[in-house]
């Protein structure tokens, strides 16, 4: 037998079933039509905004990095509710105008940007966030070609990492921004170009449980912000912070202490160097915003017995739920929080392996887990589902499809 990881505040049962959003597992599967359904609670979201806003500085602004959910209708609900939105590509840019997100709260980062999409960033208003002094010299004929100035900010690759973190975005050689010691001559640059100089992205790392060191590397990047503008001479009118708040997935694992991180953080921004008084600081934040709030919802279509162990093959696996299959960044596989939805209040009984439809052994959902003995028909419910799922997982591997999303 092995343990699950811990099932998010934000659900309850409701006539023995998991409710979500106030509403039946069976129910909103009737309602969508079939399974696998990825379901997203406003409640849910909601109080982690809530949660922030009450924890964190007032005058910090609260990012919402999009790659860890696109879903239309979660952009749209998210839109009024934080200051700004990060994208990685121009597919994203793309949908969050559709969206109705104003240009100029959007900051667009990640390697290897095309012209295209620098085009469609510079034309838009949108601020760039600049991976390497080359990704500048291109922004600038493209400006120069359009007859705009492109807002540029230099995303800057510390030389420190966030402690514990899932994945280490800084620190070391990284294909992730410019490495410190060249900033302040591409600052510079950028001004002397004529482009509107932005200010800086700092992210050192995510997934990091430890409020102890999200605060030290928060202090390092408020240093760092600090030494790069007074080396440049040029005062940053932004600095993102990054994020690296990570949310328990694995048995042991335990929230992140946010009245910790936001007092130090608050008495940081109260005693900035000068050249950072002026400077508005913004933190951004992807999977700590909405993975919570997600519910993966497949359905047993079959059970066996294979030398004595109980499986369940359900409708749904990795090509929806990657990360839960263990193949997304874990190094040593565990199981996520998960249960058998509509029998959400039944007393576990019975060891049971869950996997996917997919024919590879890697489809692998839960492993030896105890829990109400479940049969064909039932509804599996894996949470922590609402980042990186249905959009960073491979939906069409041997043909699935992706599944049904909505939001609640």
């Amino acid at each position: 037998m092995k343990p699950v990881g811990p099932i998010p505040p934000y659900f309850s049962a409701q006539d023995g079933e998991l409710a979500i959003g106030g509403r039946t597992a069976s129910a909103l599967v009737a309602e969508a039509g079939d399974t696998p359904l990825f379901v997203y609670s406003t409640d849910a979201l909601a109080r982690r905004v809530a949660e922030l806003r009450a924890a964190l500085p007032l005058q910090l602004g609260l990012h919402y990095a999009m790659k860890a959910n696109p879903f239309a209708p979660l952009l749209q609900w998210m839109r009024d509710r934080v200051d700004g939105f990060d994208v990685a590509s121009g597919g994203e840019l793309e949908l969050a105008l559709v969206a109705g997100v104003a240009p100029e709260r959007i900051s667009f980062a990640g390697p290897g940007k095309r012209d295209r999409e620098l085009e469609l960033a510079i034309s838009g208003g949108v601020t760039l966030n600049c991976e390497s002094e080359g990704e500048a010299a291109r922004a600038f004929i493209i400006g120069d070609r359009l007859g705009l100035t492109p807002k540029l900010a230099i995303r800057v690759n510390p030389s420190f990492d966030l402690k514990g973190s899932g994945m280490k975005m800084g620190g070391g050689a990284k294909q992730f921004g410019v490495d410190a010691e060249r900033v302040p001559a591409l600052v510079r640059t950028i001004i002397a170009a004529g482009a509107e100089w932005r200010g800086f992205h700092i992210y050192a790392g995510s997934q990091a449980l430890d409020a102890e060191a999200i605060i030290a590397m928060q202090a390092q990047t408020l240093a760092l912000a600090g030494e790069l503008a007074d080396a440049a001479g040029a005062a940053p009118p932004h600095v993102n912070l990054g994020g690296g708040f990570g949310i328990p997935y694995f048995p042991g694992d335990t929230p992140v202490d946010l009245d910790a991180v936001g007092g130090a953080l608050g008495q940081a921004l109260s005693s900035l160097p000068d050249i950072l008084q002026d400077t508005h600081f913004c933190i951004e934040l992807g999977r700590f915003l909405v993975g919570e709030a997600g519910v993966y919802l497949c359905r047993v279509v079959d059970r066996k017995v294979s030398h004595g162990e109980t499986f369940l093959i359900t409708d749904g696996g990795l090509h929806h739920q990657l990360a839960a299959s263990g193949n997304f960044g874990t190094v040593i596989r565990r199981n996520y929080p998960l249960a058998i939805a509509n029998r959400f209040n039944a007393a576990p009984q019975e060891v049971q392996t869950i996997v996917g439809c997919l024919c590879t052994p890697l489809d692998l959902l839960s492993n030896q887990a105890m829990l109400p003995r479940a049969e064909v028909g039932d509804l599996v419910a894996i949470f922590c589902a609402g980042a990186y799922g249905a959009s960073a997982s491979p939906a069409n591997f041997l043909g699935q499809g992706a599944a049904l999303e909505m939001l609640v």
